[in-house]
Formats: structure tokens, sequence, C-alpha cells
């Protein structure tokens, strides 16, 4: 597909865009029950804590109670659900109560395992291979799978890339984020070094994918990605093509709490 092309773009952008943004939707819901566990530490002294178990007991309950099936619906009724979208829906919902089992045990000062965080990082861009998935059905065309095996690396990168970014956010919101498992695992001298090596073995798998594709296709895809990282780094005021490692936050509990009483 051309984005040069109007009339390439447009011709499936409100489906996929519709795709999109339920599914922003529902990971915002499950934003907001991270949220509140993180919030209720604080004001749980205040009387609060019924009213935020309540909370997360409604949204919880939302997001188990077949949260995709009026999407799929949608999707069937147009002919463009296949098996694949509905396992990578059904890895989504794998993710939501994942990721809470893991910032909750963050929270309680508890042990996580390495082999939960690549899981959760790998489930956590299943918005991305549905929305791939989609894109080949509605052209009419078959799955190309050695594209997805590429994608499926590229998207490894793209959510450690927007982790870096986010991680004292993330630490606040108390939300996912690999680097925050990381320290977690290995300490806060050790987990810059593991994760820096996950990055190193991702690209060098990345780049020889590349070398696989499609040689126009490869063109396109770093072109392009050479224009989202340099208009990220517009954004952000430095540099994206290298990576930079935050500096870890070894008490989160007491950086939540400085932030909020400098408020």
């Amino acid at each position: 597909m051309d984005v040069n092309r109007p009339q390439s773009v447009f011709k499936y952008l409100p489906v996929l865009y519709f795709t999109g943004s339920f599914l922003y939707q529902l990971d915002c819901l499950n934003e907001k029950i991270l949220n509140l566990h993180t919030s209720g530490v604080s004001v749980s002294e205040r009387g609060c804590k019924e009213g935020h178990q309540r909370l997360i007991t409604k949204f919880t309950d939302a997001l188990q109670s077949n949260p995709f099936g009026p999407l799929m619906g949608l999707l069937e009724f147009h002919g463009l659900l296949t098996e694949r979208i509905r396992e990578e829906f059904k890895s989504a919902e794998e993710y939501w109560p994942l990721e809470r089992k893991l910032c909750s045990a963050l929270m309680n000062k508890e042990e996580i395992s390495i082999e939960d965080v690549m899981r959760a990082i790998h489930l956590k861009s299943s918005d991305y291979r549905i929305l791939n998935l989609l894109l080949y059905q509605l052209r009419g065309e078959k799955v190309n799978d050695l594209h997805m095996e590429f994608l499926l690396v590229a998207e490894f990168l793209v959510e450690v890339s927007d982790d870096l970014i986010d991680y004292e956010d993330d630490v606040l919101k108390n939300s996912f984020n690999v680097l925050r498992m990381f320290v977690k695992i290995y300490g806060a001298s050790r987990a810059p070094t593991m994760l820096g090596n996950y990055i190193t073995e991702a690209e060098q798998k990345y780049d020889s994918l590349l070398k696989t594709l499609d040689p126009q296709l490869a063109f396109n895809y770093q072109k392009r990605r050479d224009e989202v990282i340099e208009e990220g780094g517009k954004i952000y005021g430095h540099d994206l093509r290298t990576w930079s490692i935050p500096n870890v936050i070894v008490d989160e509990e007491f950086y939540r709490f400085n932030f909020t009483d400098s408020k």
C-alpha cells in the first residue's frame, strides 16, 4: 500500500481505524484498572478503598465478558474474520491479566519471571498483528508468513523503544514496561546490560530477515521507518536512531511519593 496515494490509504482506513480504536479503548480500560490499583495504595486511608474496589471490579468484569465479541461479530459480518485474527484476539485478551499480574507483583515486591515478561511483550503487540492480518483480508491477499515473521521482530523493537521513552510515566502509572521488569528481575545495575543484549539479538534478526524481503519492499519499509524515527526525534527532542536507556528507578514507591508530593 502506497502511503503517497490517498485513494489507496482511505480505501482501507475506515475498517482499520475503527478496529484500532476499539482495541485502544479496551487497553485504556485495562490501564484504568492498573491506575486504580496504584492510586488505591494512597487513597485507601481517606476512606475510598471500597469505592476503588468497586471500580476495579466493574472494569475487570468488562474485560472478562467477551470484550471482543462486538468487534469480531462486525468483522465476521463483512467476511474479514479469520482464524489467525481470532487467535490474535485471544492474545490481546491474555495480555491484560498478565500485565496486571506483573504490575501487581512489582507493587507488592513479589518475584516475577523472565518468561512472563517476554510473553507479555509478545502479547502486547497483538494489536499490530490484528491490523496487519486485517489488511491482508481487506486486500484479498494470502498472508505472507515471511512478512509476519519480520514484523514480529520489528514489533518487539518498537515496543521496547516505546517503553524506554515512557519509562518514568509507566512507573508512575504502574503500567507494564520492559525496563521496569528487567530492573526487578536483574537488579538496577544489570538490567540495562541484559536488556541491551535482547535488543542486539533482535536487531541482528531484524537485519537478517530484512535481507530476505523483496528489495523494493525492504527499501520502502526502511525509508518509512527512517521518516518515523526522524519525526519522533523532533517530538521527543533527541535522536531516536540510537538506543538510549534511561537511568533506572531503584525505589519506585519513593519515586511515586516524591512526584505526588511535589504537585
